[in-house]
Order: C-alpha cells, then sequence, then structure tokens
C-alpha cells in the first residue's frame, strides 16, 4: 500500500471525525438553549406555595445560604465564593429568587444570577498587596442576569413529565 494514499485517507478521517464531533456539539448547544428557553417560560400547573420550597432547595444544593426571607414569594442568597482566591480576581456569586401566581394554581418561577470578581492591588513583585486593606473591585461587577439553566434544572425536579416532553420536542430539532 502506498503511504501517501494511507495518510491522506487518515488525515480525511480525522477532519470527518473533528466535524462530526464539532456538529455533534453544536447540536447538542442549540437543544441545551432551547429547553432553557422553554423553561424560562413554563408555568407549573401548582400553587407556588408547592413550587417555591424545590426552589430555594436547589439554590441552597448549589451551596447558597438563602437570607431572611421577604414577605411574599422573594428571596435572595448571601455572596458566595465561586472560585478560588487569587491575587488576579476572585469570583462569587448570589440569587434573587421570585415567585409569581400566573393564575388559580398555577406559577412561574425566576432565578437572577449576579456575579462579581475581586482582585486585590499587588506593589510588591510577590504578589502581595501593599496593605491588607486595599482591595479593588473592578468593572468586573454585573448586574443581575436571568439564569435559565437554574430554571431548567427546577423544571425537570418539579415537572419531569414537561421536561420529558420538551426533551423530545428539542431532539425533533436537530
Amino acid at each position: 500500500m502506498n503511504p501517501l494514499k494511507s495518510s491522506s485517507r487518515s488525515a480525511a478521517l480525522l477532519v470527518v471525525s473533528a466535524l462530526a464531533l464539532a456538529f455533534t456539539g453544536c447540536a447538542a448547544r442549540r437543544q441545551q438553549a432551547y429547553l432553557e428557553d422553554k423553561a424560562q417560560g413554563h408555568v407549573y400547573r401548582k400553587p407556588l406555595a408547592e413550587v417555591w420550597p424545590e426552589a430555594l432547595a436547589l439554590v441552597k444544593e448549589k451551596g447558597f445560604s438563602v437570607m431572611k426571607t421577604k414577605e411574599g414569594f422573594e428571596a435572595q442568597t448571601e455572596w458566595l465564593q465561586t472560585s478560588a482566591a487569587s491575587s488576579l480576581g476572585t469570583a462569587f456569586a448570589r440569587y434573587l429568587v421570585r415567585g409569581y401566581e400566573r393564575g388559580p394554581g398555577q406559577s412561574a418561577i425566576e432565578f437572577r444570577r449576579q456575579d462579581r470578581s475581586e482582585s486585590r492591588a499587588a506593589d510588591n513583585t510577590d504578589g502581595r498587596p501593599s496593605a491588607p486593606s486595599e482591595t479593588s473591585t473592578g468593572a468586573n461587577n454585573s448586574q443581575m442576569r436571568r439564569d435559565t439553566e437554574m430554571e431548567w434544572e427546577l423544571l425537570q425536579k418539579v415537572d419531569p413529565d414537561a421536561a420529558a416532553a420538551l426533551k423530545a420536542e428539542a431532539k425533533k430539532l436537530e
């Protein structure tokens, strides 16, 4: 067998495999985006009082501690460190969770996440801050954004039948 032909075939197979993996990844991302979009607008066919404890349990499972809630269905978590401490920046996150009545026996839950990063000003060559109190919080702070991934997780937990139907729908879109 000609070694040149063999290497050309190998290269062609490698390219085809890489493209197949790339398109599979793209399809999986599109499906996930579709599911999260549907979860964002999902109305549970359950009273809010039934869904609310599950929403709070989900943020607690992720390591967040819920501060005392206001009257009604609104809660905020404490800031949670989400990355290792570093002189380059330490990441933190917190959630605001809101529940809404959508009609008799119907409800919706919204998760909003806020991320921020703090870095210490380092003047020394070893990376230590020049003074322990010099903490700078820069432009890495962000506004709260809707966390549709958490909403999808809640939907799978609270209404597995609806989640299964949405997954089947998403597969048809391939």
